[in-house]
């Protein structure tokens, strides 16, 4: 009985080395419907932070406070679950999951779940292009469409609007590219896309390319700021042609992965195909089905087929636990506590805000130092904040609300309520943490 004791202890240690693991869902991810059980094979850090912290470890004495508030959060707003990130002063001192990530299974949420980030995933984006700029393969003022600039395609060679030309990284990033949302969102609005490309089927960035080629800017280029989710993804185009990889791989392993962030991943539009450790998506109550991305015209919960996530990536289409975010975060958040990830002149780039320059990924620069990226699709709520005063944090939501864009705001004054309720803090850094072997 002893030997077999000790061989299932080495058997333990060994997997929890191992950054290849073949998980059978059916008994490593429970919480997946039967539809959705079968073998994945997926590359996992288990050392990784979304596999060493669980919610009691950063329990502390105003566990109890933030717990309430939170859960009357979820309560007052008919949301199914949240995932919470607090940093003060370069430490990672608070990291819990409220609620359910499976309402029908009653699965609590843990700091380690994956949840749709939507926009958030711009700041990635950001970030990307930032460690090209500090490699010298582009510059901010790279022209990014036509024959002399970074995405050649065949397509570009003759264009409706000659403006197109203008169009730079700095201004894509700051969404000054020429493109306004009043005739809608494109990047939601793929069929459209294909409508008034002559296409069928899905939308690829191909379809968006003769897009943009075939129409009108609304604006010059840099002369004023519209929200693009479009511009964003052709930043991904960008780093993909730049870097020679997909913007997937680019992005994990030449960004993320030398900085220890190990678990964040572009996630996929069918709930059949969610990663194993993400969460589900739900929608406010009464909310209408759509026709699917695909144009098979069948109708689909907005959440599962209604958008393209894939597609979506650089714009909208990572998934993160909510501690990865906050470590990200804490690297380029211009603070000597932590080391940043790329050089501050560039930090300092993202964060300009005049003349319509910045901020670049970030949606938000207060006067104040307050620094602020929002994200919210169908099913998804997600806020990170970084405060000037050393207390930052990220909240991100699996359920959509009546609210709208405007539940970041709430989210913003429960997170206020925290910082002023709780005076002290634990000392520990949880971005440190080392779980105790066997």
């Amino acid at each position: 009985m002893l030997n077999f004791i000790k061989i299932h202890i080495c058997t333990i240690k060994l997997f929890r080395n191992s950054l290849i693991l073949l998980l059978i869902v059916s008994t490593c991810s429970a919480h997946l419907d039967t539809s959705e059980r079968h073998i994945h094979k997926v590359e996992i850090d288990t050392k990784g932070l979304n596999f060493s912290i669980t919610n009691d470890i950063s329990e502390f004495a105003g566990s109890k406070f933030i717990g309430k508030e939170a859960n009357d959060f979820l309560r007052q707003w008919n949301l199914a679950g949240m995932t919470m990130s607090i940093v003060k002063d370069g430490k990672l001192v608070f990291a819990h999951g409220f609620g359910y990530s499976d309402v029908n299974a009653k699965q609590q949420v843990t700091p380690g779940n994956l949840f749709r980030i939507a926009s958030v995933s711009k700041l990635i984006t950001a970030v990307a292009i930032m460690k090209l700029v500090e490699k010298k393969a582009i510059s901010l003022d790279s022209k990014v469409f036509g024959p002399k600039a970074i995405l050649k395609d065949p397509v570009f060679n003759s264009v409706s609007d000659k403006r197109l030309y203008n169009i730079t990284i700095r201004h894509l990033l700051a969404h000054a590219g020429g493109w306004s949302s009043s005739y809608g969102d494109p990047a939601f609005n793929s069929l459209v896309v294909l409508e008034r490309t002559g296409e069928t089927g899905t939308a690829t960035m191909d379809s968006y390319c003769r897009f943009v080629a075939s129409r009108r800017l609304h604006f010059e280029p840099g002369t004023r700021s519209s929200y693009s989710n479009m511009g964003y993804m052709f930043l991904g185009k960008v780093i993909s042609t730049v870097s020679g990889k997909s913007y997937e791989d680019f992005v994990v392993n030449d960004v993320l992965k030398p900085v220890g962030i190990t678990d964040m991943h572009i996630g996929k539009s069918y709930q059949s195909d969610r990663r194993f450790n993400e969460v589900k998506y739900y929608e406010a109550e009464a909310s209408p089905m759509i026709p699917s991305f695909d144009g098979s015209g069948t109708l689909v919960p907005k959440p599962y087929g209604g958008n393209p996530i894939e597609l979506l990536s650089s714009a909208g289409g990572w998934i993160a636990s909510s501690m990865e975010l906050a470590k990200l975060m804490a690297m380029i958040d211009g603070f000597r506590s932590f080391p940043d990830m790329i050089p501050q002149n560039l930090i300092d780039q993202m964060i300009e805000n005049k003349n319509f320059r910045g901020p670049l990924g970030w949606k938000v620069v207060k006067a104040n130092g307050d620094w602020i990226r929002t994200g919210s699709m169908a099913g998804t709520s997600a806020i990170m904040k970084r405060q000037s005063n050393g207390f930052s944090w990220v909240v991100v939501i699996n359920s959509s609300s009546w609210k709208g864009p405007r539940l970041p705001a709430y989210v913003n004054y429960m997170m206020g309520k925290i910082e002023k309720k709780i005076i002290v803090w634990p000392k520990h850094d949880l971005f440190k943490y080392v779980p105790k072997e066997l």
